[in-house]
């Protein structure tokens, strides 16, 4: 990547405008591709993204454009902020574009039919692609009003995280490296179910000692099933495991938080997540989710039990009893209990 060369960041919501604005800051410049027109217009008008960050100026080195081909082929390094349930649609007809480029998801969600992570999704797209995954406890306006943030990139590929942490790394924004990509991805996406379970139990008043038990307990159940699937279960002790946990769990920020604060209040699903006008991740990703535990047979309760709310009518009093009449198991799943 040659000094003058710009970076792509496609993807027209709050974290991809919170990223656009970093690299732009950090001297890059930035072509930020959308699929709505009109949303192109709006940021090149106002100098903010109204929909999704207002109050933010969009930096003046970021150019919003709908080419997603022209955006493509000026760019090797590529930064990839699409919702799950599109990212395959967008990037398929421009496969051949993908050959050779620097791709860094940084989508947290799986996808419903295949269980695939969006950096899979990036892989059969284009097998000619070089791909890492950016993670952490990342709440995109913080980023975006300098709050002091960290991330992690995660790759096989050194000389890729180290173009990501060239590009990004500022002095509000820290960038470490991993190489566990699969483990830092699955974090990601994982946390974001018990995000609305943290969420519900806020809006229904119960005590920070409960908050407390239901962090940990989805920590070792993440951990529990991330491990199953061949995740190093050391990566869930950093950024992207317990770091975005605790934000996305205790943050009114979080949008997955806020659906479950809503459900919590009495809404249902579709109208909680009318109200929060984009998407959460966890929503998508709860009824994969279970499937695949049911399927790899990892005791996951908390997962069950919002499925259980969201899907078959129980309340969230009921789960809890049901929970707290369950049989303890280890505290932590990965240090003997017999001293051994």
């Amino acid at each position: 990547m040659t000094e003058q060369q710009p970076i792509a960041v496609l993807g027209g919501g709050s974290f991809g405008t919170a990223i656009a604005n970093l690299l732009a800051e950090n001297g890059g410049r930035v072509l930020h591709w959308m699929r709505d027109p009109q949303q192109v217009e709006a940021i090149r008008l106002n100098g903010e993204n109204p929909r999704y960050l207002k109050g933010v100026k969009v930096h003046g080195n970021v150019e919003p454009l709908c080419d997603l081909a022209a955006t493509l082929s000026a760019c090797s390094l590529v930064f990839v902020a699409l919702p799950s349930s599109a990212l395959r649609q967008a990037l398929q007809p421009v496969a051949d574009q993908l050959k050779g480029k620097l791709l860094v998801s940084t989508t947290k969600g799986i996808e419903a039919q295949s269980f695939k992570l969006m950096s899979q999704i990036l892989e059969d797209i284009a097998p000619g692609a070089r791909i890492g995954v950016l993670s952490g406890p990342n709440l995109a306006r913080e980023i975006a009003e300098h709050a002091l943030t960290a991330t992690v990139i995660a790759s096989e590929d050194e000389e890729l995280c180290q173009q990501v942490q060239h590009a990004l790394h500022g002095r509000t924004f820290r960038v470490y490296a991993s190489g566990d990509r699969f483990g830092v991805e699955l974090g990601g996406a994982l946390k974001n179910v018990y995000a609305i379970i943290a969420g519900m139990a806020a809006a229904m008043g119960m005590g920070e000692n409960t908050r407390g038990m239901l962090i940990t307990r989805a920590l070792a159940e993440m951990t529990r099933f991330a491990v199953q699937l061949g995740a190093n279960p050391m990566t869930f002790l950093g950024l992207a495991g317990v770091g975005d946990l605790i934000v996305t769990c205790s943050s009114a920020k979080s949008r997955n938080y806020q659906v479950g604060y809503a459900l919590g209040e009495g809404l249902n699903l579709d109208d909680a997540v009318a109200r929060l006008g984009e998407v959460a991740e966890g929503v998508n990703t709860i009824k994969v989710l279970k499937a695949k535990a049911e399927e790899l047979q990892v005791y996951m309760p908390l997962v069950a039990g919002l499925h259980a709310i969201l899907f078959e009518k129980r309340t969230l009093d009921q789960v809890i009893e049901a929970l707290m009449r369950g049989e303890p198991k280890t505290d932590v799943d990965f240090i003997p209990t017999s001293g051994f």
